[in-house]
């Protein structure tokens, strides 16, 4: 059974960081791309970033130098590093385990909110 839990969000002043955790259960880091995904309220779905099994990450550009996604195998658990958050960040932000076969995410963490005030 896949699980994914998510956690570490909160609220935060622009200007500030947080660390978002996703505990991957049912699969192997070392094998699997995990992505960050966010949605503001109104708002579609959105692309975060991601990170390959080898550590490669990939970024949507209007978080790049500010978000930083690693991971640790051996806890088999993905971060998401948050630095000079801004209001146009706050959402409600999911990762998600990619399934080559399918060619999709397939399974979903619950979600982890994020508010930036300004």
């Amino acid at each position: 059974q896949v699980q994914l839990v998510d956690s570490g969000g909160g609220l935060v002043q622009a200007g500030g960081s947080l660390r978002l955790s996703c505990a991957v259960f049912g699969r192997t880091l070392s094998r699997s791309t995990i992505g960050w995904f966010r949605q503001a309220p109104g708002k579609d779905r959105e692309f975060v970033g991601r990170i390959l099994p080898s550590g490669t990450t990939f970024y949507r550009d209007s978080v790049k130098g500010r978000f930083f996604i690693s991971k640790d195998n051996a806890k088999n658990t993905v971060y998401l590093q948050m630095n000079s958050l801004k209001p146009e960040d706050t959402a409600a932000y999911r990762c998600a385990s990619y399934n080559g076969d399918r060619g999709a995410y397939d399974y979903w963490g619950q979600g982890t909110q994020v508010t930036v005030s300004s």
